[in-house]
């Protein structure tokens, strides 16, 4: 597994971060026991960092993997909170659930334009204070939007940006393709750390799972990939072609079993 660091942050990260949107009751609805498993393969196979949001409902999940894990892993998480009250519940929120005393990265949700980000400001504050305070290692936003990251490279005090990126540029609010990623070299030239989302477009892309997976791992000015896994086999297939390996005829089976076929 490739690592690097993220950004000007201190946090050495894998390629491959675990999404961890899917496991939870918004999508696959796994035990907290299951996904904790499936989380802990990942960690076992070199993947030291995993994102997740207040929204996901799978701090349960994360947390009993982190309990169990004698690894040092990157915990990412986001928030919709625009005050410095709702902020300082989102922060607490997540340390008592994941169980940790550090939030390595807290993000912004979903920030849509240059007026959003204003209207967060104070959320924002309170994060950067509690990064003073070494609670928080590194803050930052999640956007499905150029306009954001394009706004981000003007903010010295955003450590990390989460944007949108896939082939198809599927989920961008404004803006094509060829646009995101004009702002994403932009804002890695300028320091930020860069981990994408949704590579395969929300699963509108797993007929082209290959070219899809392929296109963003080319992307030389983005340090790491958020690829949500619901299962064991999932996450050895991924690793694999993080990694450039075969991935085993055996868990090839079982994938192919379970959904049209993509490798």
């Amino acid at each position: 597994m490739e690592y690097c660091k993220l950004g000007k942050t201190d946090l050495e990260v894998s390629k491959l971060c675990f999404g961890g949107l899917i496991i939870g009751p918004l999508q696959a609805n796994l035990s907290p026991e299951l996904g904790a498993e499936i989380i802990l393969e990942a960690f076992e196979l070199g993947v030291n960092f995993i994102d997740t949001a207040e929204l996901y409902g799978t701090y349960p999940h994360i947390g009993k993997a982190l309990k169990k894990s004698n690894k040092n892993i990157i915990v990412a998480t986001k928030s919709y909170a625009y005050s410095a009250e709702g902020a300082k519940e989102s922060l607490e929120k997540a340390r008592r659930e994941l169980d940790i005393d550090v939030i390595d990265i807290f993000l912004l949700h979903e920030q849509e334009s240059r007026l959003t980000l204003k209207g967060h400001r104070e959320a924002l504050e309170y994060y950067i204070s509690m990064k003073e305070k070494g609670i928080i290692k590194a803050v930052g936003v999640s956007t499905h939007n150029v306009e954001v990251v394009d706004a981000c490279c003007e903010m010295p005090e955003i450590d990390v940006i989460h944007p949108l990126v896939n082939k198809a540029g599927i989920g961008i609010g404004d803006g094509s393709i060829e646009d995101m990623l004009k702002a994403v070299e932009k804002a890695y030239l300028a320091g930020k750390g860069i981990y994408s989302m949704k590579p395969l477009g929300g699963g509108n892309l797993i007929k082209s799972y290959k070219e899809a997976m392929d296109f963003v791992l080319n992307i030389p000015y983005i340090h790491s990939i958020a690829l949500g896994m619901q299962s064991i086999e999932e996450v050895i297939m991924n690793v694999c072609i993080f990694e450039g390996k075969e991935v085993p005829q055996d868990v090839k089976k079982v994938l192919r079993a379970k959904r049209d076929s993509f490798i």
